[in-house]
């Protein structure tokens, strides 16, 4: 089984590095080639081109910024490469972006499958991954020897679009948990109430979430830095599910605020950080700097 991996970013670099240790050989391509250079130590090879890389491989995972780098790498470049080939697509885009690709890759001869992942480069590289996939139900069965690969527990939910809303309901769960508690975190702090003590009551009550003690030291220390999933991409992840829950019939004017405080996010010089560096902005003073 031969693999090309489009988008040698945080996670797929994670990802080839896991196939690579599982003995698969992979054919990687970025837009920029240097990102490639880890992975030819490790025993990747790289291509000139996406479709060379395709050309090369049984199967294609995209792992790619946004729906319309994934659109113009796959349709574009990629093309009439893809006759024959099987794409497993993993970064998030909108469900209707995920189908429309599904009809794209089919009109050109190959077949689609949505792969999108809970988890970041530490699970990928371990093989721990929560992967949930939408598409065919023969072809997630063709695919799932690579995707225990990535994943202990590969979910299938059904079509191409039932994952990517999954996806986008987690996302939209990291955004808001992670901006309830910075809020709270920081009035405790601000009120001389023990952060400890604070926490021990958090933890003993049904309110807690694992992730308030996974980005507690960052954000008493402000150390945002080697993120594993950046600011810049929680945005985007927000957006598009406000999006999606808007075309669905939903009221989702309470994400407004969250989503206008991202925006400052770039012009903080916070984009590129760890997600939960939005505790820069909720404090006041990064964000009084910001428009509005």
């Amino acid at each position: 089984m031969t693999v090309a991996l489009l988008g040698t970013g945080l996670l797929g670099s994670a990802i080839a590095t896991r196939l690579l240790a599982c003995n698969q050989q992979v054919t990687v391509w970025n837009r920029n080639p240097a990102r490639c250079s880890p992975l030819e130590a490790l025993g990747a090879r790289r291509a000139d081109s996406s479709a060379a890389a395709a050309l090369e491989a049984d199967w294609l995972i995209t792992v790619l910024s946004d729906g319309p780098a994934t659109q113009d790498v796959l349709i574009n470049q990629v093309g009439e490469a893809l006759q024959g080939r099987r794409v497993i697509q993993v970064g998030t885009i909108a469900p209707a972006e995920s189908q429309a690709l599904a009809r794209s890759v089919a009109e050109l001869g190959g077949r689609y499958l949505e792969a999108p992942v809970l988890g970041s480069r530490p699970e990928a590289l371990a093989g721990t991954l929560q992967l949930m996939s939408g598409g065919p139900a023969e072809l997630v069965q063709e695919a799932m020897p690579l995707l225990r690969q990535l994943s202990q527990n590969p979910q299938h939910l059904g079509c191409v679009g039932s994952a990517m809303t999954a996806k986008l309901a987690l996302n939209q769960l990291i955004a808001s948990l992670t901006h309830a508690f910075s809020l709270s975190l920081h009035l405790v702090q601000q009120g001389g109430v023990e952060v400890e003590l604070f926490m021990n009551l958090l933890r003993g009550s049904a309110l807690y979430a694992a992730t308030f003690d996974k980005k507690l030291q960052r954000e008493l220390s402000g150390d945002y830095a080697n993120p594993n999933f950046p600011t810049a991409h929680l945005r985007k992840d927000l957006n598009l599910f406000i999006t999606a829950a808007q075309q669905a019939g939903l009221n989702s004017e309470g994400l407004k605020g969250l989503a206008a405080l991202l925006e400052r996010s770039a012009k903080a010089g916070l984009d590129d950080l760890d997600y939960c560096a939005l505790h820069e902005l909720t404090a006041g003073r990064t964000a009084a700097a910001g428009p509005g």
